[in-house]
């Protein structure tokens, strides 16, 4: 327990005390109390001079005149200034040329990966490795051609997006609007089979048939795919949706109609080349 003190102090209280504890009355000193002082008309007048106060639809702009934005713009319009020799050159370049220009080359892949790390990878992944449903950038497995035209074609038009008049389309029906369950299990093991994993072969013989029917003229009569309708080849160990029977039952009752966005409408002819070349040079490209 803290006690009053027997002698009298030489700093008189404020007045405050509990359980025994008074307040002495030590005034601030003044070096720190000057500062103190300082730093408020530092405040005001730093407000005035800069935008600080918020309004209804703004805020206020100061006395200077200075805007950040405008600053990073400026920023922006000179590095763009600095560029322009080089963009125009990329994009008068053929796309299997760029990257083997000494001039261009590597301004296009380091630009390209700029490009991709804040557009792509929210989908495609940071190392490009895809995800369930978006598709791995970096195997030689490519729904539309893995060359860099056929990559180019893709980023700037997209796939099934309708408002880019020249999107890359196809449609799966799902078949289970018109096919049975059975029917569906038969061509599931014979998706299986062709593919090289365990199946019913009972079933797979009976799904064959279905498959001749209904499938192959798409994804070919050996299940091998066909790039200029985007079919996917159903006879490698590369899966977009995944590779089990549940995946495969699923993706034929119900089909998949994965989208990606046109990106001339974002992105610079320039910017849709260098991640063209960027993407080209992962490691899939063909």
């Amino acid at each position: 327990m803290a006690k009053k003190p027997e002698k009298p102090q030489d700093v008189g209280t404020t007045g405050h005390e509990w359980d025994g504890i008074q307040e002495l009355n030590n005034p601030l000193p003044r070096w720190w109390l000057w500062t103190f002082y300082i730093t408020i008309v530092w405040a005001l007048a730093y407000t005035i001079a800069y935008p600080a106060w918020p309004l209804i639809s703004g805020a206020t702009s100061g006395v200077l005149g200075y805007s950040s934005r405008a600053e990073v713009a400026a920023d922006i319009d000179a590095v763009a200034a600095a560029n322009a020799s080089l963009e125009m050159r990329i994009e008068s370049l053929p796309l299997t040329e760029i990257a083997t220009d000494t001039e261009v080359g590597h301004f296009a892949s380091s630009g390209g990966a700029a490009v991709y790390r804040t557009f792509c990878t929210q989908c495609h992944g940071a190392g490009a490795a895809g995800a369930p449903g978006f598709p791995n950038l970096l195997d030689d497995d490519w729904l539309w051609g893995g060359d860099i035209e056929a990559i180019y074609a893709t980023v700037k038009h997209g796939i099934r997006d309708e408002a880019d008049a020249d999107t890359r389309f196809s449609q799966m029906p799902a078949f289970g609007e018109f096919m049975s369950r059975a029917e569906i299990a038969g061509l599931t093991q014979h998706v299986l089979a062709i593919s090289g994993q365990d199946h019913d072969a009972e079933l797979a013989a009976e799904g064959a048939l279905l498959f001749a029917d209904n499938c192959a003229a798409c994804h070919g009569d050996a299940g091998l795919g066909n790039r200029e309708l985007g079919a996917p080849n159903l006879a490698d160990a590369i899966w977009l949706y995944g590779h089990d029977a549940d995946a495969i039952t699923t993706s034929i009752t119900n089909a998949r109609f994965g989208m990606m966005p046109s990106w001339q409408t974002r992105l610079s002819e320039a910017q849709i080349r260098q991640v063209a070349v960027y993407i080209h040079q992962q490691g899939g490209g063909e």
